[in-house]
């Protein structure tokens, strides 16, 4: 379970977390192939951001996240020798006519996209208040997946989010915030890109 560390003095919640995305490695020469462990630390890692969001309205997002954490841990311990990248353990768990951990990591990975979609349209738009940055982003990655039942969960959560100004306060310092979050939603992207790529090929679209 991940947790919330203290920030460092004239640091950044980025600062705290145990793996960021910029030090996820993509291997541009075997396919864009992606570490599990590295990337599962990094997305462990992320899920702490729901907590500095302040409200339990934001339990179910970072509860759901986690779940899906763990269908694909589960499947590498499983199985490490054939889930040493993501892309592996996905088509080695297809084999076998299995599809837990690739159904639990194309849902981390809207969970990321929904993530990285309203951070970014908080550091492009600075008059919007996160709010709308997260429930555009909700509307535009998780919600044409969720059923009526969950619908409402999680748009309650985009309701609960703080003030822009006091989100960036729980950040640490704002302008080193910015910056380094400009940095981490970067190569966040980028591998939410290679891996919604992957997703859509023939052989492993669920």
């Amino acid at each position: 379970m991940a947790f919330q560390a203290a920030i460092p003095p004239g640091g950044t919640w980025f600062d705290t977390l145990k793996k960021s995305f910029v030090d996820v490695p993509v291997d541009s020469s075997n396919g864009n192939a992606i570490p599990t462990s590295d990337f599962l630390e990094a997305a462990e890692s992320l899920t702490t951001l729901f907590d500095l969001l302040g409200s339990i309205a934001f339990t179910p997002v970072k509860n759901d996240m986690l779940g899906n954490i763990k269908k694909v841990r589960d499947r590498q311990l499983a199985s490490p020798g054939d889930s040493s990248t993501l892309q592996s353990l996905v088509l080695n768990e297809l084999k076998t006519k299995k599809h837990t951990s690739a159904e639990g990591l194309l849902w981390l990975v809207r969970g990321l996209d929904f993530t990285s979609q309203a951070l970014r349209h908080t550091l492009q738009n600075p008059d919007a208040e996160l709010s709308t940055s997260f429930r555009n982003a909700y509307t535009g990655t998780l919600k044409p997946h969720h059923s009526f039942m969950v619908k409402p969960i999680f748009s309650a959560a985009m309701s609960a989010t703080p003030y822009k100004k006091d989100f960036y306060a729980k950040m640490g310092d704002e302008a080193k915030a910015k910056a380094d979050m400009g940095k981490w939603l970067d190569a966040l992207e980028g591998q939410v890109m290679v891996l919604k790529e992957f997703q859509e090929r023939k052989e492993t679209k669920l």
